[in-house]
């Protein structure tokens, strides 16, 4: 399958090429157009492609003569050499929600649109207009591509961020929806439309946008994450990370070591609590303690480990050993004193989850030794 990608240096096509290059269960020749290119080589391509994903299109213009030629004029030079060549190649237009104001970049952009419509009306080839609202993701622009891409390379980098209007709002598409939408369009999974619309589609405010990016940053020092798994956060979270350069990829976090071994904080989340670990030098035991609603999850990852619960009421004992070599988690559980001692010759190393965080004011940790 030849797939011409238009625009094919900009932001949204890096990625898509990289998505296309992925796809391991179909053959795919990309054709990449981009303003280097010739007319020549835009003919070739044109009548070669199965399909044409039409990203290239003018947002920063030097003068607004330039919306026409780079919105308007490509669009209609593909729309003539496909009449020309009697070749009804479906074509995914990257289109914007401006189109739906009444200014210079939305009119440009309508325009575009609506040669491909008359393209469809009289020669029947399939259209698929996405009208998208702003991209945002990995690979995008400072100071071009979006607000987003800004404030993540500023802040990123300790520059500041000009905020005209905290309360504006921001209508945003994630650049893995958008290519991954795109390229159900060509697999089939939607049938031709005049207008798409990406989905998810995010609202944040200016304001809330800075402050979510800010803590990003901060959760270096804080050590606390915002929840990056799912929805806006997580792509937030992930464009942010992509302006770091690699000087930037590492950190260092506080170790606490005594004549026991070191503890190590190294996550922690408002609601699913925190990551650490610990060693401990061969006969040391650590804990010695209970909660009455702290939770704990021991894993051993180096080393042989004993771990003695009692119950604080009744007395009940219980015991066993681990080690580094089995994938075996040691909960503690509300109610029972506990501790674990390294009965190994070699340092040993665990990994420790809790699941809330450490609260000095409030530790719900209350000393008690293990006697049997």
């Amino acid at each position: 399958m030849n797939i011409l990608v238009t625009g094919s240096d900009g932001f949204i096509a890096k990625n898509l090429i990289q998505f296309l290059s992925e796809q391991d269960n179909i053959n795919i020749n990309i054709l990449c157009f981009n303003r280097n290119s010739n007319e020549d080589y835009l003919k070739e391509a044109v009548i070669k492609a199965d399909w044409i994903i039409h990203l290239a299109g003018v947002n920063r213009p030097l003068n607004e003569q330039e919306f026409i030629e780079g919105n308007i004029t490509l669009t209609q030079k593909i729309a003539d050499l496909l009449k020309e060549h009697n070749k009804k190649t479906p074509i995914i237009l990257s289109s914007s929600i401006q189109a739906e104001q009444d200014n210079a970049y939305g009119q440009s952009k309508l325009g575009g649109e609506q040669v491909l419509i008359d393209l469809n009306n009289n020669q029947g080839n399939p259209v698929y207009i996405c009208r998208l609202a702003n991209v945002f993701g990995k690979w995008s622009r400072p100071n071009y591509n979006s607000a987003i891409a800004t404030f993540c390379h500023n802040i990123a980098n300790d520059l500041p961020i000009q905020i005209n209007n905290p309360d504006a709002v921001i209508r945003l598409v994630y650049i893995d929806d958008v290519v991954e939408t795109f390229w159900q369009m060509i697999e089939g999974h939607y049938s031709p439309e005049q207008y798409f619309v990406i989905e998810p589609e995010y609202q944040i405010t200016v304001g809330d946008l800075a402050d979510t990016l800010r803590e990003f940053k901060q959760s270096r020092d804080t050590l606390i994450t915002l929840p990056v798994g799912t929805g806006l956060t997580r792509a937030l979270y992930s464009t942010y990370l992509s302006f770091l350069q690699p000087k930037q990829f590492d950190y260092r976090v506080a170790r606490h070591g005594d004549e026991r071994g070191v503890f190590v904080e190294m996550l922690k989340t408002p609601d699913a609590g925190q990551f650490s670990y610990f060693t401990a030098h061969p006969g040391i035991t650590r804990g010695g303690h209970y909660h009455h609603s702290k939770t704990e999850k021991f894993l051993v990852i180096k080393g042989n480990a004993l771990f003695k619960f009692k119950h604080i009421i009744t007395g009940e004992y219980y015991e066993l050993e681990t080690n580094g070599d089995e994938a075996r988690i040691v909960e503690t559980v509300p109610g029972w004193t506990h501790d674990i001692t390294n009965i190994g010759e070699d340092e040993m190393i665990v990994m420790l989850w809790a699941n809330e965080i450490f609260d000095r004011e409030k530790p719900d940790t209350y000393a008690m030794s293990i006697t049997e």
